[in-house]
């Protein structure tokens, strides 16, 4: 793969920041360095995003205890670990796919994101990378690991809802949560995973079906709205760190370059708007529990 796609490349033109892309492109490898296998080595969870069979982008997060996840060489990442029967990406990952990685730290707000082609192997994954890099660590809240994870994949699953709109109180959830996780892919079905963060009250809920959230200034690289401008098709993940629930969203995206839409929203560049297909609640998929945030003084205020 060349460091950027056309997608990217035109949203970096239109962003103006095409010089500040070249510098970040630099450091996009194809390789794992040592500091990265160290790290990855020692996390609980990674966020994985791929593309189902019938053409809808998921996000999701594998678990397990430290070790878990290690390079297997430095091209290599072994992950032991599959998503549970109730998620939307159970069935891509039971054979090869491409997929987009982020593993985050957030004691350290440190994170590493990686993009490959996976394979099952065993009990878990092999993924062959080709996308490499360390991330700004803007508007990643801090918490901290209360309840680690003792065995690898979710555990204590106790229901999974299916359906096309969200409900009352998957609305509140959104509103007041300050993270989230998107997936998105390519024309070519090449994946990538990313975080957004933001004070609470950053996603708005326009509609039952509809979100909105604001792009703050990040690395320039513009993967995820790169991706959007070819490939509409995006994955939305909201864990809820208290319980280990997951909400995942399916849909469209679509960027809106209005200035003056931009500017009613603090510290947005431009905004998102997010068109949901389908919802996917799965509870307890995740054994981990978290401390309550330490906001990122980053994120603007709302």
């Amino acid at each position: 793969m060349t460091i950027y796609h056309p997608g990217e490349v035109e949203v970096q033109r239109r962003a103006g920041l095409e010089s500040a892309a070249s510098s970040s492109g630099q450091a996009i490898k194809d390789t794992i360095p040592l500091i990265a296998a160290e790290f990855l080595a020692a996390q609980p969870m990674v966020v994985i995003g791929g593309t189902d069979r019938h053409g809808q982008v998921w996000s999701s997060l594998l678990t397990g205890p430290a070790g878990f996840m290690r390079a297997a060489d430095e091209h290599t990442l072994a992950v032991e670990a599959l998503p549970g029967p109730h998620d939307p990406l159970a069935e891509l990952l039971s054979d090869q796919a491409h997929v987009g990685m982020i593993a985050i730290e957030p004691a350290t707000r440190r994170r590493m994101r990686m993009n490959g082609t996976a394979s099952p192997e065993g009990g878990g994954l092999r993924v062959n990378l080709d996308q490499v890099l360390a991330n700004c660590p803007k508007y990643l809240q801090k918490r901290k690991l209360t309840v680690p994870a003792t065995g690898a994949g979710p555990t204590g699953e106790t229901s999974a809802s299916r359906q096309p709109a969200l409900t009352a109180a998957q609305q509140l959830r959104i509103t007041t949560a300050d993270t989230f996780f998107v997936a998105t892919a390519d024309e070519r079905g090449n994946a990538d995973a990313s975080h957004r963060g933001g004070n609470p009250g950053f996603v708005e809920v326009l509609s039952p079906t509809k979100l909105r959230w604001p792009e703050y200034v990040g690395n320039a690289m513009f993967m995820t709205l790169g991706n959007l401008l070819v490939n509409p098709k995006a994955g939305l993940l909201i864990p809820d760190w208290d319980s280990g629930s997951f909400l995942h969203l399916t849909g469209t995206a679509s960027t809106d370059w209005n200035p003056e839409h931009a500017a009613q929203v603090p510290g947005a560049q431009r905004l998102v708007e997010f068109d949901i297909t389908e919802v996917v609640e799965v509870s307890g998929a995740s054994p981990l529990r978290w401390s309550a945030p330490e906001y990122s003084r980053f994120n603007p205020a709302l």
